[in-house]
């Protein structure tokens, strides 16, 4: 159920308040310690960011698709480390439960992921399953009343601190692709189950991705998350969702440096004016504003078609492309903007260059969202 317009906004004005006051001041200390202070967490987990998604009878904010958006939208205007924090919470490391759960997994996790007294991690990209994430290769061999989990997964977000995975594992080994592939909630303390070293990245430092491994790791089959061979349609159904929530925060990203760049431009002075004044940094500033003012239409109009029950899998592809995509290029102007002050660290916006650019990798590179658009453009007749 939708939030009333004033609770909508007052959630909104709350969150903009949190990033301009507590978070932006935090980034440089974030990217140089390579991580969020716990002090900030807390502060997450008691603005009910943990639980957006998660439905109110659980303990969260029960938030829309739109909604989520916005929020999105939001929090993107601040380093995205800090929503890396709680976005597998909000995200791929929750809906799988919402969505497929049975009614004893969601009473048993949901509270406690909502509160962020549990951290989720989704676990489905291996060395040999990325884009093609239909290739798993983990296995998950039924023993009774158990299933025996044994493979590796790679780059997992929050791996680190998760209590609770949603692993996708081959169940069926005779059947390929998807078909053949569950999904299981899989507790961390399980025998049999490590982590590895966090892995030095390009940007977004302070959040972390690391190697899961399952050496005979045994799940009871309740854990289980939907039938036995319905783990992919449980990925791409948990995919569609956190698409449009990067989507959202890709147009945060951009309608801060937009602002950053406004400001910079009016204040730097060359040949004895500002360079705002300047075509050529108008026509950088004029693109870039237009292209975030479509990522958002079209993110938030796919966000209502979600809400009213449609299928969405073509428009949310289409929104990750082209958000992604285009806060690229908009970090891409605002260095050039900034000129040799974007390039040196005191501004920010070298960092945020570097972090926007996993925006185009993670859940589902740009070339396999063009790939959905074409598979279901050609079901669609056009």
């Amino acid at each position: 159920m939708a939030l009333d317009l004033e609770t909508r906004q007052q959630l909104l004005d709350t969150v903009r308040r949190f990033v301009s006051e507590r978070l932006r001041p935090m980034e440089a200390q974030v990217a140089e310690d390579n991580a969020v202070p716990d002090s900030l967490v807390d502060e997450m987990k008691a603005l009910g960011l943990f639980g957006l998604s998660i439905p109110a009878e659980y303990g969260g904010l029960d938030l829309n698709m739109e909604e989520e958006c916005l929020v999105g939208i939001e929090i993107g205007k601040a380093s995205p480390a800090f929503r890396s924090s709680f976005g597998t919470n909000v995200g791929i490391g929750s809906q799988g439960v919402v969505m497929f759960g049975t009614p004893e997994q969601k009473a048993k996790y949901l509270p406690g992921i909502a509160s962020g007294d549990i951290i989720t991690s989704f676990a489905l990209t291996e060395p040999e399953a990325g884009s093609d994430s239909a290739s798993v290769q983990t296995r998950a061999i039924r023993d009774g009343d158990h299933y025996v989990l044994n493979g590796a997964k790679r780059y997992i977000t929050n791996a680190g601190k998760a209590s609770l995975f949603t692993v996708m594992a081959r169940s069926d080994p005779d059947k390929k692709g998807g078909a053949g592939v569950s999904a299981f909630l899989v507790p961390r303390d399980l025998p049999g189950l490590s982590v590895g070293k966090s892995e030095k990245k390009m940007g977004q430092q302070g959040a972390h991705i690391h190697d899961v491994i399952f050496e005979n790791v045994r799940v009871p089959v309740e854990n289980r998350l939907g039938a036995e061979g319905e783990g992919f349609k449980v990925a791409m159904q948990v995919l569609d969702r956190g698409r449009l929530h990067i989507s959202g925060v890709c147009v945060g990203v951009a309608e801060r440096l937009i602002a950053d760049c406004v400001a910079y431009a009016g204040e730097r002075k060359q040949f004895g004016q500002p360079i705002a004044s300047f075509q050529m940094i108008q026509a950088m500033l004029a693109d870039s504003k237009t292209e975030a003012l479509a990522a958002r239409a079209l993110v938030l109009e796919t966000a209502r078609k979600r809400d009213a029950g449609e299928n969405v899998t073509l428009e949310a592809a289409a929104a990750k492309l082209f958000a992604s995509e285009m806060v690229g290029r908009v970090a891409d102007r605002a260095v050039q903007i900034f000129g040799g002050a974007g390039y040196v660290a005191d501004y920010g916006i070298e960092r945020l260059y570097r972090d926007v650019r996993i925006f185009r990798i993670y859940e589902g590179t740009s070339q396999i969202q063009q790939v959905i658009i074409a598979r279901e453009t050609m079901k669609r007749g056009g």
